[in-house]
């Protein structure tokens, strides 16, 4: 069986660079921290396998070629604040905090808090916390941030949101319609969120962030 170690570098080397990441540094953070540890003790096997691992509730933590692509479409700086949104377990606030000079993650089922919290200590990650929360509301009194990451599908982004992005800030979605889904980042300026295309892909839609439904007679 190979180690967590040969798991990770095949994981990038099939899943990650033929993806066309291309920024070193989110190349050196995904293989330089364990998947396998943030991941539910059950499910450890799957956590190089090129899928969304499930975190029960309708929840998953992305697959790797999708949170690298968007950590490569983001780019975040050394000296850069980041919110991490829905951050599970703790592997994307890990992965953040490796490129980042701080890290928010907002989550709010308590026992991913205390897990995420757990494993970041044990980890030595220490520019990250988590925060219990709604995630729809962010965490407004440790922003504005440079950078907002969305670990899960989204069908509108709430304006509390957006609202702590500060000027000159990326955002990263997956937005979804049906079963199809595309990345966008969203760049502000002049308090104006303004979205590009990145590149396809999907997961479930987070509680909270779905499109009002129009009443038809």
């Amino acid at each position: 069986m190979p180690s967590y170690e040969e798991r990770r570098r095949v994981m990038v080397d099939t899943q990650v660079r033929p993806s066309d990441v291309t920024r070193f540094p989110v190349i050196e953070g995904m293989l330089s921290i364990p998947r396998e540890r943030y991941v539910p003790e059950a499910q450890r096997e799957a956590a190089y396998a090129g899928e969304h691992v499930s975190l029960g509730g309708g929840r998953v933590m992305l697959e790797p070629r999708t949170i690298a692509k968007i950590l490569d479409a983001v780019d975040i700086q050394p000296t850069e604040a980041v919110l991490d949104i829905a951050c599970g377990p703790g592997y994307s606030t890990a992965l953040a905090a490796w490129l980042a000079e701080a890290v928010v993650g907002l989550e709010d089922d308590p026992d991913m808090v205390r897990d995420a919290e757990q494993t970041l200590v044990d980890e030595s990650v220490d520019n990250a916390v988590v925060l219990e929360g709604p995630l729809t509301e962010g965490a407004a009194k440790h922003g504005p941030y440079d950078v907002i990451l969305v670990q899960g599908g989204v069908e509108r982004v709430p304006e509390a949101l957006l609202a702590q992005l500060g000027d000159g800030g990326r955002i990263g979605c997956i937005f979804m319609e049906g079963a199809l889904g595309t990345v966008r980042v969203g760049l502000k300026a002049d308090g104006v969120v303004t979205w590009r295309f990145a590149f396809n892909a999907a997961a479930p839609v987070l509680s909270g962030f779905t499109a009002a439904r129009a009443f038809s007679l």
